[in-house]
């Protein structure tokens, strides 16, 4: 097997240039597609001898489930490949920082910073579901910024199609506890419910600065997600985004909004062919109107606390090129 260090070349065409994050699972690094002339991001599997062969079978449904995903919100997949042992990613390089680092820096996020990084996330996860995969970890660490504004969604390491069997053995529990939605806490399916519900919890986590669901082990934390309400959020969130946060965090998945799509109208962040209709937040079937939100770049110069609703980027990011720093923790 090929020792991974900068200089290497994979496929006959990737050149690793540097290693950007690592995770359980995979290392990420910045390389140089030789052909086009293009940076890119490398994502290799991590050898783990003992779990290879399912590990192998996630790492190749990831290419798949990815590469069939089409959006402007979600990171594009350019090629799969395997190599001297060696089995592979090719991703588009995001210039920007994950959501995870976001928080980090700034701690609560303005409003409408929130809507529009939560909003864009729902459209990927709109497009995701209707294609039959349901992410299934869904976090800040997942959701890179460009510094314009774009939000991606990335990291379908242990996404499955719906209507799948999957690798997931029985009782085996998938996904980060802190964001993990109580049906899939006590072994239930994940579903595109499932999704909305950890995206409740990232929206909670925007607007306080910190998670609302973390008891210091996996299992007390998980547990929590099932028996505990979420704490309030304070009064200086507008009460039409408290009722949204509030909707995706319903313990019952039948309770949540019907689909991501209704959650971006509801946001404000909707495709503008949606034009002529509403959201009922109560059944997330449309009903009104709506607001389409622009995503507008963020000079160096603006701090977080100055977005307003004529400047929604939702933060002030310095360029570089960035992978989620907690690839599937």
């Amino acid at each position: 097997m090929q020792r991974l260090v900068e200089g290497l070349r994979l496929g006959d065409r990737y050149v690793l240039q540097e290693r950007i994050a690592s995770g359980g699972m995979a290392d990420v690094w910045r390389g140089l597609d030789d052909v086009l002339k293009r940076d890119v991001a490398v994502k290799i599997m991590r050898a783990d001898p003992d779990n290879e062969e399912i590990f192998a079978e996630r790492f190749r449904d990831e290419a798949l489930h990815s590469a069939a995903l089409l959006h402007s919100n979600i990171t594009t997949v350019f090629d799969y490949g395997e190599d001297d042992h060696l089995t592979y990613l090719v991703m588009e390089l995001v210039p920007g920082l994950p959501l995870s680092a976001i928080i980090r820096e700034h701690g609560a996020m303005q409003p409408e910073a929130v809507r529009s990084i939560l909003g864009q996330a729902a459209l990927a996860l709109g497009t995701a579901h209707e294609a039959g995969v349901v992410h299934r970890d869904v976090k800040p660490a997942n959701i890179l910024v460009r510094e314009d504004g774009l939000v991606k969604l990335t990291d379908f390491g242990i996404a499955r199609a719906i209507d799948s069997i999957g690798h997931t053995r029985v009782g085996e529990m998938l996904g980060t506890p802190n964001y993990i939605s109580p049906e899939q806490a006590i072994g239930q399916q994940a579903t595109g419910a499932s999704d909305l519900y950890a995206l409740g919890v990232v929206a909670h986590e925007m607007l306080t600065g910190k998670r609302p669901f973390d008891r210091g082990t996996p299992i007390a934390t998980a547990m929590c997600h099932v028996n505990e309400p979420p704490p309030p959020l304070g009064d200086e969130v507008p009460e039409d985004l408290r009722d949204v946060v509030a909707s995706l965090l319903e313990k019952d998945p039948a309770d949540r909004p019907e689909n991501a799509l209704a959650v971006a109208v509801l946001l404000g962040v909707a495709p503008a062919e949606l034009a002529d209709l509403d959201v009922d937040l109560a059944s997330g079937v449309p009903s009104g109107g709506y607001l389409v939100l622009p995503v507008t770049p963020l000079t160096p110069s603006t701090p977080l606390e100055a977005v307003t609703p004529a400047d929604r980027a939702p933060a002030d990011i310095p360029t570089m090129a960035a992978a989620p720093e907690e690839l599937l923790d």
